[in-house]
């Protein structure tokens, strides 16, 4: 296992929780000797500990191995604020809303972070009566090719995956479409802002 929860997390998610050491190890059926050895680096909690200590310090387990406390600020929903997390192994898209701790065959994924189109990735994007017909001028080989094309509002995301060999190019309804993204299976997100 690449991570495994630290001392130092158990330590800040106790605090931030207002718990001692004596509570928490109450609530686990351990010694308080035995959350102190965690928290200073000189042990780890047993496998068989980490989704009662998760659920004691109220966290999932991914954020308590991850080392990360999410917590969505983006309470309103707008998913124009969202971010595109896509699986590397198995090529999954998920979108969240907002801040998110994702994981996918096995692995937490990064947000995505859109750049900017440039010339090999310029989204298109024409009018045609109540919808907008999107294409990027790009390879679609097996090897290299746009594996989504994406239209963000403030109340929803359509999504459209594309397949190697396929044709690059989609129709979205036109309903407060804000952004537009592709997602280069080489070179990563591509936004165009409407």
């Amino acid at each position: 296992m690449d991570k495994y929860v630290t001392g130092a997390v158990i330590r800040k998610l106790r605090e931030n929780k207002k718990m001692t050491q004596e509570e928490l190890a109450e609530k686990l059926f351990v010694s308080s000797k035995a959350v102190s050895k965690w928290e200073t680096g000189q042990g780890f909690p047993d496998v068989s500990l980490i989704e009662p200590l998760a659920k004691a310090l109220d966290i999932s387990v991914i954020e308590l191995l991850s080392g990360e406390d999410i917590r969505n600020c983006n309470r309103s929903a707008n998913m124009a604020r969202g971010k595109f997390y896509v699986c590397p192994v198995c090529g999954n898209v998920i979108h969240a809303s907002g801040e998110a701790v994702v994981s996918c065959c096995g692995i937490t994924l990064p947000p995505m972070e859109p750049e900017a189109c440039d010339e090999e990735h310029q989204i298109k994007v024409e009018t045609v009566e109540d919808e907008y017909y999107v294409t990027v001028d790009h390879p679609m080989t097996k090897d290299h090719y746009i594996s989504f094309l994406a239209a963000v509002s403030d109340q929803g995301v359509q999504l459209v995956k594309l397949y190697p060999e396929g044709p690059c190019e989609t129709r979205f309804r036109k309903y407060c479409i804000r952004k537009m993204y592709a997602y280069c299976n080489h070179h990563g997100l591509f936004m165009l802002k409407l």
